[in-house]
């Protein structure tokens, strides 16, 4: 990840904190204004949500480039890996996302085509839908025996030491949360 991609996630993560609205909620909001200036969207945004210039500015970059198909939103990226089939495996996901940032402030969600990358310093973790009835999720614990549900990660991930699969709720268990916080200390 870049400097500028990380700044860039921390003023999101800033903007939604201090105005509980989500990035998907703010470029909605900027893309159904009729302005066909950028001046005019930063202008609108600061005095209709008294937010500071640069996250007026962030938004309406964003907007733009969403308006234009330019990349997927972290939210749109989510959506599409559990549609379908792999629905009912969204409320293991989200579940797994709030233990997650029970952990600490520091970790970043970084939703990728098939997979969502868990970061704090470097990528920690991995969860992604393999199936339509199973969540897999990568670890990076180098030096770890694989023991009870760890396992190491074979072809599963060559960015993960090991892997643990979640093919029903009871999965997510004390062990499951013991490794993603031992993953987690190491990251």
């Amino acid at each position: 990840m870049t400097d500028v991609t990380a700044a860039e996630q921390s003023q999101w993560r800033n903007l939604e904190q201090s105005t509980g609205k989500s990035q998907a909620e703010w470029l909605t909001l900027a893309n159904q204004q009729s302005f066909s200036k950028h001046s005019e969207v930063v202008n609108w945004l600061k005095s209709e949500f008294g937010i500071g210039h640069g996250y007026a500015n962030l938004v309406a970059h964003r907007a733009k480039e969403a308006a234009a198909g330019g990349p997927a939103l972290e939210e749109d990226l989510v959506a599409a890996q559990y549609a379908g089939a792999k629905a009912a495996l969204k409320p293991w996901y989200d579940e797994l996302l709030q233990y997650l940032h029970s952990l600490g402030s520091d970790i970043e969600i970084s939703p990728k085509k098939t997979y969502v990358s868990i970061r704090r310093n470097k990528q920690f973790a991995l969860i992604q839908p393999s199936t339509a009835s199973r969540l897999d999720i990568g670890l990076n614990l180098k030096g770890v025996e694989p023991q009870g549900l760890l396992e190491a990660s074979g072809s599963f991930s060559a960015m993960c030491s090991h892997r643990i699969r979640v093919s029903q709720a009871t999965d997510l268990n004390d062990e499951l949360k013991h490794w993603l916080k031992e993953a987690y200390l190491k990251g």
